[in-house]
């Protein structure tokens, strides 16, 4: 596999570590890379030295960390050696590839090896915490053959069009970010509609709401502890539901990508029902059967709203795993919200993603064909 990157990783690349990051001469920057992801590695390398930053690489094979994995050294994996500790607790910014490549390797592997292999997560976000780090998790690394089979969707498209994500102007995600957060402020209900027969009204839980334009968050109490971490591609703004209030019917306009369970769900097709702040009834044309499945499995709370999400990105357009952040598109979730400072508790999460749609927060639209006001 070449490690060249492309004229648009590049771009990307040079983007992110300018106006996202913002590395300044003389930081060290860690690239943590895995082997399908070396080309846009390549490219953060090579535009951190750009703008006189020291970059540190480190990089796992695919195939050695799966013998390991085959020898049953799952532990040892999820210890991380001596030099990589030392490495963080030096580093100003850090920059997270996804892996291992072959995800449908990971998916049929089963849960206590995966957990074992990534013990160290807990402790390295302990560290980065108190170091102040900022970085940015590469959702390129999400795109592989197996999931872009899986999802029906061309590889090049959708890497393409991740990256074409990253080159949007992070002040004009955070320009309409601010215009919701105001909107929201103080607001009670919220209504979605749409000319496919979405109708739905919900409440707002009260507590402020957070926007994801792609800066780093370190110790911004605002934020949770794992925003030190942004994601690219950027751009989404989140709040949370009461989880008493749900009236009508919302009809999704785009798939749902489900990262929570394994193997990786598609959801397509979806209706909720909702009636006396309840769900009442679901359909999908595709994914019922898992939905329901995941549902019936579900803690309380499972069956109330708990979180809205709209997005800020203009460059995203219907991408698996980036729904979400398609600019004026609207995702409801159900069940548990308490990463959004909600008091729903239910380890259960299902979402319906809609694009297209009106949004009115106190009578007053906010949302509109895309267009955020």
């Amino acid at each position: 596999m070449s490690e060249s990157p492309s004229s648009l990783e590049r771009a990307a690349a040079r983007n992110l570590v300018k106006n996202y990051l913002r590395v300044k001469p003389g930081e060290n920057v860690i690239v943590d890379t895995w082997t399908h992801t070396l080309p846009m590695a390549s490219a953060m390398v090579d535009e951190v030295r750009r703008v006189g930053g020291s970059a540190c690489t480190v990089y796992e094979s695919d195939d050695a960390w799966w013998r390991a994995v085959q020898r049953k050294q799952t532990k040892l994996l999820g210890r991380l050696s001596a030099p990589e500790w030392a490495a963080l607790q030096a580093a100003e910014v850090y920059v997270m590839f996804w892996g291992p490549g072959d995800s449908a390797r990971v998916e049929s592997t089963a849960e206590k090896p995966l957990d074992q292999a990534t013990a160290w997560f807990d402790r390295w976000y302990k560290v980065a915490q108190s170091t102040g780090l900022r970085g940015g998790r590469m959702d390129v690394g999400f795109v592989t053959d197996t999931r872009a089979r899986q999802w029906g969707f061309r590889k090049n498209e959708w890497r393409n069009g991740l990256l074409e994500g990253c080159l949007v102007d992070p002040k004009e995600m955070a320009a309409s970010g601010r215009r919701l957060s105001r909107a929201f402020t103080g607001a009670k209900k919220v209504r979605i509609t749409h000319s496919n027969g979405t109708d739905v009204e919900v409440a707002l839980a009260g507590v402020p709401s957070r926007f994801y334009e792609g800066y780093p968050h370190p110790k911004n109490e605002a934020y949770s502890q794992y925003d030190m971490l942004a994601n690219f591609p950027a751009g989404k703004f989140i709040t949370a539901l009461d989880s008493k209030t749900a009236e009508g019917r919302i009809v999704a306009t785009h798939p749902s990508y489900d990262l929570t369970w394994y193997p990786w769900q598609t959801y397509s097709g979806g209706t909720f029902e909702f009636s006396d702040g309840k769900l009442t009834s679901f359909t999908f044309e595709e994914g019922e059967a898992e939905f329901a499945r995941h549902y019936a499995q579900g803690t309380p709370g499972k069956d109330r709203t708990g979180q809205l999400e709209i997005g800020l990105n203009p460059k995203i357009k219907n991408l698996p795993y980036a729904d979400d952040k398609e600019r004026g598109s609207v995702r409801v979730r159900l069940g548990g919200n308490e990463y959004a400072g909600g008091s729903n508790p239910s380890d259960f999460m299902g979402c319906l993603s809609l694009a297209g749609s009106e949004i009115s927060v106190g009578g007053t639209p906010v949302v509109r064909a895309g267009k955020i006001l």
